[in-house]
């Protein structure tokens, strides 16, 4: 799949001359439209409904197409599409014939950086999370850098900027193998899980690749990854008898960033940090996990090794608002805390769930899961369920795997029957309106529920409120505001990754039939 990928190269934004985007509504298509266009570059986008995130665009001056047309493309230049674009798109088609450059959206990003210094984060868990953290940092510290960050949007803001500074912090998938492409400054890579198989085989293959990325990286620059994760540290002894620079953080004691004395709770996260033995002071964040620690350990060691004062980190950290889907709040009905969660992987899901335990306290935790990928669930069946057993209630939905075909003995049905909980306490559900009646009839005040997995489950989160305070005469759910940042502005609004092309969704379908692109 690389090969049809062009490295970065002297590129840049400016060549691209009038850009059109397939399928703009999708998240990570948004921020490179919203760079683009804060740079001054004429930039149209075509989808088949109309997303919020689109009104932020229409106002930087984008055109925007609720269809898909070959006349779309009249005055264009260039034509940026994503993986989940499929290659006999019409748009896709109309835009060879008439031989106008056709761009992957991660080499349209990388000739986004050309002249900068990029700050790339890649890994199995934690991208976004950590980029929207090291560029808070940056901005701190006062060197405005440009940034798109991809996956989810931040709860924030809309997740791209064009910056005056030199460095421009990037979210780089391997999903897709498209983190090849690009050639930072300094790269990080959270940890290395088994994940994405479907493109890579197998994990020696998807390993090689994370090494591949970071051998990338400016012989100037560095490499950053974590001590805790063994892929992590496989990947950090490897480069360095190549003569890499490479940095690790973590609480295992040759760490090069060393955290100790972490403790979580419900109020967030706060740790002591110290480097070659000397001490950086305490950090710490309003949101809570340990692996939110971590996190925030890798903007904290780029501050350092960029050096920018730690002052700033420790400000920027202490004020850091969480990301869109990543442990988001949506509010309280009849004494029922809702929240938010994008973990589907079996790593990150024990890690959001054993926070949500100390968010719950004396109450009972609920998950209204949607396992993402019929590939991903089937392989990692039993660690899905041994994850979902940390709760104490169960309610599933359907497979979200656009594109797949169900095998017979596949799927969510299988997989609740592998969840090591009383049959009273779980339940699959074969619709999604379903689900929120469930909820209604297990929860009661003092519990946590939260809606967990593939994107399409975001949107569930105003309806369970809404089915929770129809129990009781008055309006008793009330849905937290939007928090301010000053990280990102024209804030995205409604709820799922927005996705575009509305590809059709597999099993459960969520309100309307739209579902987002990502894969």
């Amino acid at each position: 799949m690389t090969a049809q990928f062009t490295p970065a190269g002297t590129l840049t934004a400016e060549d691209l001359g009038a850009v059109h985007l397939i399928g703009v509504g999708g998240v990570g298509m948004l921020g490179v439209a919203r760079l683009l266009l804060t740079r001054g570059i004429r930039v149209s986008g075509s989808d088949l409904r109309e997303w919020p995130s689109l009104e932020g665009l229409r106002a930087l001056g984008g055109t925007i197409h609720l269809s898909h047309e070959a006349s779309n493309l009249d005055g264009v230049d260039t034509v940026v599409y994503s993986s989940a674009i499929p290659q006999d798109h019409l748009e896709l088609v109309e835009a060879r014939r008439r031989g106008l450059r056709v761009l992957h959206r991660s080499e349209a990003l990388a000739a986004a950086m050309t002249g900068r210094r990029a700050v790339a984060v890649a890994g199995t868990h934690g991208k976004t999370t950590t980029t929207s953290m090291v560029t808070m940092v940056l901005q701190q510290a006062g060197v405005d850098p440009s940034f798109v960050i991809g996956g989810e949007i931040s709860e924030v803001g809309s997740g791209a900027h064009h910056g005056t500074g030199e460095h421009f912090v990037v979210e780089a998938d391997e999903s897709d193998r498209s983190f090849l492409i690009y050639r930072p400054y300094v790269s990080i890579i959270t940890n290395v899980e088994a994940d994405h198989l479907n493109t890579y085989g197998d994990y020696a293959t998807l390993e090689a690749a994370f090494v591949e990325f970071a051998r990338l990286t400016d012989p100037d620059g560095f490499i950053i990854t974590c001590a805790d994760d063994p892929g992590g540290r496989r990947l950090a002894e490897s480069l360095r008898a190549e003569g890499r620079r490479v940095y690790t953080y973590g609480e295992a004691a040759d760490a090069d960033l060393r955290l100790t004395e972490i403790v979580s709770s419900a109020r967030g996260v706060r740790y002591l940090a110290a480097i070659d033995g000397r001490s950086l002071g305490e950090f710490r964040l309003p949101v809570p996990g340990r692996h939110m620690g971590l996190n925030s350990a890798a903007a904290v060691l780029t501050a350092y090794l960029l050096e920018l004062p730690l002052e700033a980190a420790e400000a920027a950290l202490a004020v850091f608002p969480g990301v869109r889907r990543r442990f988001e709040r949506k509010g309280v009905a009849d004494g029922v805390l809702v929240y938010d969660e994008y973990a589907y992987h079996p790593t990150s899901m024990t890690l959001a769930m054993q926070t949500l335990r100390e968010v719950a306290g004396d109450g009972r935790l609920i998950v209204v899961f949607q396992p993402y990928r019929l590939y991903r669930t089937r392989d990692n069946q039993a660690e899905i369920a041994e994850a979902l057993a940390i709760a104490d209630e169960v309610v599933l939905l359907e497979v979200f795997g656009p594109g797949e075909l169900r095998q017979p003995g596949e799927g969510s049905a299988a997989l609740i029957a592998a969840v090591a909980l009383p049959e009273d306490r779980k339940v699959f559900v074969d619709s999604w309106e379903a689900a929120p009646v469930e909820v209604a009839r297990r929860a009661r005040s003092g519990d946590v529920v939260v809606t967990m997995g593939a994107p399409p489950i975001s949107l569930m989160g105003d309806e369970l409120l809404a089915a929770l305070g129809e129990r009781t005469a008055g309006p008793t759910a009330t849905v937290d505001p939007a928090a301010s940042s000053p990280v990102i502005a024209d804030s995205v609004r409604g709820g799922a990754a927005a996705g575009g092309d509305g590809a059709a969704l597999g099993g459960t379908a969520a309100p309307g039939g739209a579902a987002p692109l990502a894969g």
